[in-house]
């Protein structure tokens, strides 16, 4: 391992641009300041159909392992833990002799979210984040395995990060997972699988539980994307993203029968969250009946999507629900406070096994492997917005005309700000710089 200090680790990490690969993109620099008894790499990746973290593990092993090293002399954690499902065998075999005695795997069960950093850091550790907390707050910071990786590279390398793995996966002609620059468009990552097998897709960014609806496959590839599934227009995932919020707001008036299975089955009421969806759609449809602190719990929704995808009977999104809720009270400054209760007793048995989430889902046809590919994706023209990340967009230090060089900073981390540096992706020229992104092409 590279020598060391806590404060070199922080700053390498900073001025390469590692963000949060598996979730929102928070700047890594940021966590590793905070002083934590445990480091826990959420390895579950425990979307359907999303292969990245599974097969990076095998053949990076050392290196995630070296990362978690320099991620725990960042934070002062002494115990290490790597939290993935036994079905990875590929992993555990490869890792197991590379850990040292402060580091330990933990298997999980074939389960979903258990890629959920709260739901991981119950079932590793036993500690219950309290609502609106962050891990911190129980002594534990999560990072997902290419974050890792890019821990590693930034402090022995000063390697920035310019390079994004995802999967390729549904009605594609060759499922993969593969390494492309950032700022390549989807649209040249699909075909690099080979292009759709069905006359009019779909297309999500991300897993089918999370994922977004893209109206289009123009967007580029940025540092938090975390694949690209492909599926029929008539799909019900697809169908059910396209419905606009009137219409989800109108069937949750007139179907929702109370029964409150989708608070059963959600993964944070489970372990002792107040939130219940089922009180939250009564509470849209009935304001009346409507607490406060009831509307308030909205807040703390991880938008796992449970409650749509597989608790409801009769079709209605309260994560939807939830999501508008949660814009209007941040929109109003609105904050939550409310207790850690008991965990559910059955809160274990709850979890969603993925080969019965698989079925619920209607994605039997479109489940399969997604080898990892080595490419070397050659795009014309990449665009890297300057906001990849939690917090305050990157800062522009080229301009039009400027040539750069792969790996260069073209924009900075503004200073006292949280976020993260941009850098080119590709050798080029600047094609265009505005306040949204900045356009490189090859030279």
């Amino acid at each position: 391992m590279t020598p060391a200090t806590p404060e070199m680790i922080r700053q390498r990490v900073r001025d390469a641009g590692v963000v949060g690969a598996g979730g929102a993109g928070f700047p890594t620099w940021v966590k590793l300041q905070a002083q934590v008894e445990i480091f826990l790499v959420n390895a579950a990746e425990c979307e359907p159909m999303l292969k990245v973290d599974q097969q990076l593990m095998p053949q990076q092993a050392a290196r995630l392992v070296r990362g978690m090293l320099y991620a725990m002399q960042a934070t002062g954690a002494r115990e290490g833990i790597i939290a993935l499902k036994e079905k990875y065998q590929a992993a555990v075999h490869t890792l197991t002799p590379l850990l040292p005695p402060q580091v330990r795997l933990h298997i999980l069960p074939d389960v979903y979210p258990a890629g959920d950093e709260v739901i991981t850091i119950w079932l590793a550790t036993g500690r219950r984040v309290p609502p609106t907390a962050l891990p911190v707050s129980v002594g534990v910071v999560v990072n997902n395995v290419q974050t890792v990786l890019n821990i590693a590279r930034a402090v022995e390398q000063r390697y920035p990060v310019t390079r994004r793995t995802l999967t390729v996966n549904g009605a594609v002609r060759y499922p993969l997972t593969v390494t492309v620059p950032l700022g390549m468009s989807l649209r040249e990552v699909l075909a690099l699988a080979g292009g759709t097998t069905v006359d009019e897709p779909g297309f999500i960014n991300g897993g089918p539980m999370m994922g977004a609806l893209l109206p289009d496959l123009d967007q580029p590839v940025s540092k938090t994307t975390g694949g690209l599934l492909v599926l029929p227009r008539s799909h019900p995932l697809i169908q059910r993203r396209m419905q606009d919020d009137r219409t989800v707001l109108a069937l949750a008036r007139t179907v929702c029968e109370q029964c409150r299975l989708c608070t059963d089955l959600c993964p944070r009421h489970l372990i002792g969250h107040e939130l219940s969806p089922h009180l939250l759609v009564r509470a849209v449809n009935y304001q009346s009946v409507a607490t406060p602190q009831t509307v308030l719990s909205a807040l703390t929704c991880s938008e796992c999507n449970v409650c749509e995808s597989v608790a409801c009977p009769v079709g209605i999104s309260p994560m939807r629900v939830n999501r508008l809720l949660k814009a209007e009270l941040r929109q109003h400054g609105a904050r939550y406070e409310g207790p850690l209760r008991e965990a559910d007793e059955m809160a274990r048995y709850r979890l969603i096994p993925v080969k019965r989430l698989i079925g619920k889902l209607a994605l039997n046809a479109w489940y399969q492997d997604a080898p990892l590919k080595t490419y070397d994706a050659q795009p014309a023209r990449v665009v890297l917005p300057l906001r990849q990340h939690i917090g305050a967009p990157a800062t522009p230090c080229v301009r039009k005309g400027e040539t750069v060089t792969r790996g260069q900073c073209i924009a900075s981390l503004p200073e006292d700000a949280l976020g993260a540096p941009i850098h080119a992706s590709i050798d080029g020229t600047v094609a265009s710089v505005t306040e949204q992104a900045i356009t490189l092409v090859r030279g």
